[in-house]
């Protein structure tokens, strides 16, 4: 396997610095600045300053590039040329997605419920509820409130059991069998016995120094605090929240930081976005024009016209990362039979005929060679024709921007719960494979 940076003791510190999506860019920026990236302004010009190693942040999701490779096309004399190189850069991304399905705070939060104040909360994505309940709960996301300069905002992390959803005991259940949950009603959390609390939003703002009246608007979520680990008798799975999708977030960024020089001309990115549980519409989200934009402000900043960018675009590639479905012991009939996904058993091709994910055969093999080089194993996942298949933000990016895109993974069980579970050895094979696409 070619020499990465990435161990599933990284991939656990990630996670456990970064609860919430704008938490991922903040841990992401700090690891780009340490390797000497600057941070780009969307709302500045970015002429003469692309050819280097850079990146730019939309609330949670980030974009990064090692544009060493880059030059100003007007002064790019033919005759200098290689033989068979295009002025034209390529751009060779690596996607996947900051957010993490969770229980979210509401705008109306302070509530109280049988002589009890609760925080109402609301699921976001395809949370799996049964295992928020009776979890040790943290907060995490940003305040906005008006600064001197107009509206500013504040990370704030409470990585402390603050909340807890507590599990209706087993002799109130109809059947003592359990009990189906009703969103509306039976994920609001406990926060204490009574007394004279702040609401929920000030109090997190006074445990950040900041004035509650002086905040207007909030994007808070719940995190489980229980941190991330090694288990099993050998030590070879990795217990974690958020490794759907942080698992990808950590090996792309190890990627681009590992991966070797390109070739002449050639761009390696790094694309991750939020809002992807929810269908990623937003003004951050895979379906925005982020990626797009991005990408043709790297082709115009320093000469190139239209032209070059349509070029550019049609010799790209992106591979859409995203967490697979290994195959679970305790429910092997869930899985396609013929396609077993077995943890530690290295990164995964996702591929579905109706385009769930955005796969086809050129981006298979393209995926394939990289592992190749690499010297990881590949592993292909198909998902049971008889139930639904999930997607990602590959068939977005495809459509939005006309790339070709290649989904692929690590495998995982227990996907969307509070607690998910993978092999420790998945972590270096995945962003091996990543780094090997991303160096051409």
């Amino acid at each position: 396997m070619i020499a990465t940076s990435a161990t599933a003791d990284g991939l656990a510190a990630f996670i456990d610095a970064s609860p919430s999506p704008f938490h991922v860019c903040e841990t992401v920026a700090a690891a780009l600045e340490g390797a000497g990236y600057r941070q780009l302004r969307e709302s500045n010009s970015w002429s003469g300053a692309v050819a280097g190693r850079c990146y730019v942040i939309r609330g949670g999701s980030i974009i990064a590039w090692n544009g060493t490779a880059l030059g100003p096309l007007s002064a790019i004399v033919p005759d200098l040329i290689p033989a068979g190189i295009d002025a034209a850069p390529v751009l060779r991304i690596v996607g996947g997605h900051t957010d993490s399905p969770n229980l979210r705070v509401k705008q109306h939060p302070d509530v109280d419920r049988a002589g009890l104040p609760v925080v109402a909360l609301e699921p976001y994505g395809g949370a799996w509820l049964n295992s928020w309940l009776d979890r040790d709960l943290g907060l995490s996301g940003r305040l906005a409130f008006a600064g001197e300069d107009g509206v500013e905002h504040r990370l704030v992390h409470v990585d402390e059991p603050i909340l807890r959803v507590p599990q209706l005991a087993i002799h109130l259940s109809e059947d003592r069998k359990g009990v189906s949950l009703n969103p509306q009603q039976h994920v609001n959390a406990v926060r204490s016995t009574g007394g004279d609390e702040l609401p929920i939003v000030a109090w997190v703002a006074r445990r950040h120094g900041l004035d509650p009246d002086r905040v207007l608007g909030w994007e808070l979520m719940t995190h489980e605090v229980t941190p991330s680990r090694l288990i099993g008798t050998d030590s070879s799975l990795l217990s974690a929240p958020r490794l759907d999708n942080q698992g990808t977030c950590y090996a792309g960024l190890r990627a681009l930081l590992d991966a070797a020089p390109a070739g002449p001309g050639s761009v390696p990115m790094l694309a991750l976005f939020d809002h992807e549980e929810v269908g990623s519409g937003s003004e951050r989200g895979a379906a925005s024009d982020f990626l797009v934009t991005v990408c043709e402000r790297l082709v115009t900043a320093d000469g190139g016209d239209r032209e070059d960018f349509l070029r550019t675009m049609a010799r790209s590639i992106c591979v859409s990362g995203d967490m697979a479905h290994g195959t679970h012991p305790n429910y092997p009939d869930r899985h396609e039979p013929s396609h077993r996904i077995a943890l530690g058993g290295g990164p995964v091709l996702k591929v579905n005929q109706n385009l769930r994910y955005a796969s086809d055969a050129l981006g298979e093999a393209e995926f394939a060679l990289a592992c190749e080089a690499a010297g990881v194993p590949l592993q292909r996942y198909v998902h049971r024709a008889d139930l639904p298949c999930g997607s990602t933000i590959g068939p977005l990016t495809a459509t939005r921007t006309g790339l070709r895109t290649v989904d692929v993974g690590a495998p995982q069980l227990a996907m969307h719960s509070a607690r998910e579970l993978m092999a420790a050895a998945d972590v270096p094979m995945y962003s091996a494979a990543l780094q090997s696409f991303l160096a051409g």
